[in-house]
């Protein structure tokens, strides 16, 4: 289970550039999010001297100016790895929970004000940008990222009072529809509308074929955690990162 939904999640999130090596993936789009810009060590590899492939992955990271990130869950190859990496100095960072519930009872939005586009558009990543605080540069690169995404895609935005005040995506891939970006103005929070604009992204994947849900959700975003599970999800495991540069701007979604 963790390795598909790592798999769904990568392609949920695709880097602007990706390198396969030898069972790991490294995953490149100018910095912008720590998923998209770390290794992902999902498959045993054949080389045996780790010390020689953590090194080149801190080569081809430091060519492109970036920090050498890892990401990883229990289940990342080999075993021992993040103990290694962990006496190599690399910080432990965003330790997240992955969740997922079955939508065979999922309750219906029960308002009708959530736009949902099945197209990355320009008003939707404005509206985005504005609610999260990204900049031009973000934006920028958020837009790039979300254009390359191939599974079926539903970009939904709440809109109330005529002003759009949460918006999230929901990728669907094989029966299960992922959460990613789910934001509410800090003027609008604890009235529901988060609740509302999820339950209306499950309602989309649900009329597409979606079966189940997953997410990812850090483990200190307490009011998230108290909605999600209201909704149902249930942790399956958890991941986190390990980043050399301890120095590095953490602020950026996971």
């Amino acid at each position: 289970m963790n390795a598909q939904l790592e798999e769904r999640s990568i392609n949920a999130w695709p880097a602007l550039e990706t390198m396969v090596d030898d069972g790991w993936l490294l995953r490149f789009a100018d910095g912008y999010t720590k998923r998209a810009n770390s290794v992902y060590p999902l498959y045993p590899p054949t080389i045996t001297n780790l010390e020689q492939k953590i090194a080149a992955c801190e080569r081809h990271y430091g060519s492109k100016g970036l920090p050498t990130i890892f990401k990883l869950t229990p289940c990342s190859q080999p075993v021992g790895l993040d103990a290694l990496l962990e006496q190599k100095g690399y910080a432990l960072d965003g330790v997240t929970s992955v969740q997922t519930v079955s939508l065979e009872r999922m309750a219906s939005p029960s308002i009708q004000t959530v736009q949902v586009y099945e197209e990355c558009t320009d008003e939707w990543v404005n509206a985005f940008c504005r609610l999260s605080g990204k900049d031009e540069e973000e934006k920028r690169t958020m837009s790039q990222t979300l254009r390359k995404i191939i599974p079926a895609t539903c970009y939904a935005a709440l809109i109330h009072e005529g002003e759009v005040v949460a918006c999230g995506l929901g990728v669907l891939e094989r029966e299960y529809i992922g959460l990613y970006d789910i934001v509410t103005d800090p003027s609008y929070r604890k009235r529901g509308f988060g609740e509302q604009l999820v339950l209306s992204i499950l309602q989309w994947g649900v009329d597409h074929g979606a079966k189940h849900s997953y997410l990812q959700v850090v483990q200190d975003n307490t009011p998230a955690l108290r909605l999600y599970e209201k909704l149902g999800y249930k942790e399956v495991y958890p991941y986190w990162y390990r980043i050399r540069d301890v120095g590095v701007d953490r602020s950026s979604s996971t």
